[in-house]
């Protein structure tokens, strides 16, 4: 058996098939024939070996509780350390439905109502989200664009934050989305002695992790001992092998401690098993789906080269924010003229885009958009092509 799903420039209609991405426009307030660019989720078929594995499953036709073996965990270990270097252990494994529902759990588990939690804006929306709606207060150390076109922490202002706001918790988004930054060495570094000395507790969202474009992506609780003590690492392949319709993430919480009162807050909502479906598509995916996601990352990054090249000669006021990782790219329309409102209404309703509007990451993105680039490149070009008329 050969991999199958390698033609990455085939366009497959994805109406019709409760998409979340192309069947609920009109329902979100937007126009029905929007081209949608939004969401976090690839236009692109998985491994063939995924589609064979769950094909399999189907066919056995019983859906009972289901639970994987150990051979799981040792495919899931293998894929960690050989694309990042980081030996997990077993026992700090704990599956949830979702990196957000993980996020949202950690809330619940290590704060209190009415405590700050830090998250570095413009960042992904959920981030926000699970804190407000669980009653904590949301603090922002926000990142700025240097004059590199690339964005930077304040750590300074990071440490003022966790002292001055008593904080315990902190989301660290790495890879950063949707600002494309691949946090380095000395930058986490810097973040996590910080953490170490002031107490905080780190969750780390790498669910990007495999879409390192520049620099490597170097998995937060492996730089130092001390870190694994305070941290949540927070992984799925539904990014990677486009998943996110099968909720499955693999959280990793070395501190035994950390680790019984997180599993207590999964307890009290009721979650034990999760779907076979999800587990069966992971084991096949970090098994056997090394052919197709380097053939999908060698596309996706002729993507973001061609996003660069279209921006910078074809869209004047536009500029493209230096891109290291994830697919999710990162413009920065202020030099347009345009205010954040009629940027929206223009996109939106002139050249029927969906994309996210930066100010939903926070105030610090307004003037923004997030494409994502993870389509077919005739599809990106269209994209592209109705921004320019819009400008």
């Amino acid at each position: 058996m050969t991999e199958r799903n390698l033609d990455f420039d085939s366009v497959t209609d994805r109406r019709g098939t409760k998409s979340l991405k192309y069947d609920f426009a009109k329902r979100r307030g937007m126009p029905e024939d929007v081209l949608p660019l939004w969401v976090a989720d690839m236009d692109f078929k998985t491994s063939s070996y995924i589609e064979d594995a769950l094909v399999k499953q189907a066919r056995h036709g019983i859906f009972g509780y289901s639970e994987v073996q150990r051979p799981y965990f040792e495919i899931v270990s293998a894929w960690m350390k050989k694309h990042h270097d980081w030996e997990v252990q077993e026992n700090w494994l704990v599956k949830t439905p979702g990196v957000v529902f993980a996020l949202a759990m950690a809330v619940k588990a290590y704060t209190e109502p009415g405590d700050g939690v830090l998250i570095q804006m413009p960042v992904y929306y959920p981030f926000s989200e699970v804190i407000e709606d669980n009653g904590r207060k949301v603090v922002s150390n926000t990142l700025y664009l240097g004059e590199d076109n690339r964005y930077h922490i304040d750590f300074a202002d990071f440490e003022k934050k966790i002292i001055e706001e008593k904080i315990k918790l902190f989301f660290l988004c790495s890879p950063h989305n949707p600002v494309g930054r691949i946090w380095t060495g000395e930058e986490l570094t810097r973040l996590g002695d910080i953490c170490v000395k002031h107490h905080v507790i780190v969750v780390s969202d790498e669910i990007h992790q495999d879409f390192a474009f520049q620099g490597k992506h170097l998995v937060f609780a492996g730089l130092k001992k001390e870190y694994e003590e305070i941290s949540l690492v927070c992984t799925s392949p539904s990014k990677t092998f486009n998943l996110a319709g099968m909720p499955l993430s693999n959280i990793f919480i070395p501190n035994r401690e950390l680790k019984h009162t997180f599993c207590k807050e999964l307890d009290a909502a009721g979650i034990s098993q999760l779907g076979v479906m999800g587990l069966v598509a992971c084991e096949a995916a970090y098994g056997r789906g090394e052919e197709w996601y380097q053939a999908m990352r060698s596309y996706v990054a002729e993507n973001i080269a061609f996003t660069q090249k279209y921006v910078k000669e074809r869209l004047p006021g536009v500029r493209m924010v230096e891109h290291e990782g994830t697919y999710l790219v990162w413009l920065d329309f202020r030099g347009t003229g345009l205010s954040a409102e009629e940027l929206d209404e223009r996109i939106v309703y002139q050249a029927k885009l969906w994309l996210d509007s930066g100010k939903i990451f926070g105030e610090s993105g307004r003037g923004f958009q997030r494409i994502n680039v993870a389509c077919p490149r005739s599809v990106l070009s269209e994209a592209l092509e109705r921004i320019r008329k819009i400008i």
